[in-house]
């Protein structure tokens, strides 16, 4: 019986992979306020698409989705989307370039905007592996490590463009408890019944 079960609980899991996106408050415990630097809250973030941005503010504030030009002018004019009921969630459906402001007059120019790029959520290969510039594998003698010459550190491309190939892209995602909850409650009731 345990045997069946724990045989159901693999090909449900296997079966019904359960991962869903980050959802980002925006500005953290600041939320969608004045005063807040979203360019620094944005560094060290990779979004993905799946993910949301929730968006947490107050009646003197709204989010309007811009396009690139707007966002630098602080435009509203001409906004994708408008939201207004104080906690907005954006899901992240297409990859590239987001811009968000503030379109209460003054609050874009005082830094109520944010910029984000989005990204795909697979952390699969794309297809042929990466290769060495040169087409083969370096090479070191057995036994030694590999050596530069001396006083000199040894160097690294500076950008992705200078190697050929982009850097690998981060693991994304996240298991909610829930959807780990229900695979184990399908699992015991599929034990039940196959036993």
């Amino acid at each position: 019986m345990a045997t069946k079960m724990v045989a159901s609980f693999l090909v449900l899991h296997l079966a019904f992979p359960t991962v869903f996106g980050t959802d980002y408050n925006v500005g953290d415990d600041n939320g969608w306020s004045q005063g807040v630097d979203y360019s620094t809250w944005t560094s060290g973030k990779t979004f993905k698409l799946g993910d949301n941005l929730v968006f947490k503010y107050g009646s003197l504030h709204s989010v309007d989705e811009v396009n690139e030009n707007d966002y630098k002018s602080c435009s509203s004019s001409n906004s994708i989307k408008s939201y207004s009921d104080g906690n907005s969630k954006v899901p992240l459906t297409t990859a590239g370039k987001m811009y968000f402001i503030c379109p209460t007059p003054g609050h874009c120019g005082g830094g109520m905007k944010l910029e984000i790029n989005v990204v795909a959520a697979s952390t699969t290969p794309s297809g042929t592996p990466p290769t060495t510039p040169s087409g083969s594998p370096p090479t070191t003698p057995s036994g030694s490590p590999p050596t530069t010459p001396s006083g000199s550190p040894p160097t690294t491309p500076s950008s992705p463009s200078e190697s050929g190939t982009p850097p690998p892209p981060k693991p994304s995602g996240a298991v909610t408890v829930s959807s780990g909850i229900t695979l184990l409650m399908g699992s015991i009731i599929l034990g039940f019944i196959m036993g």
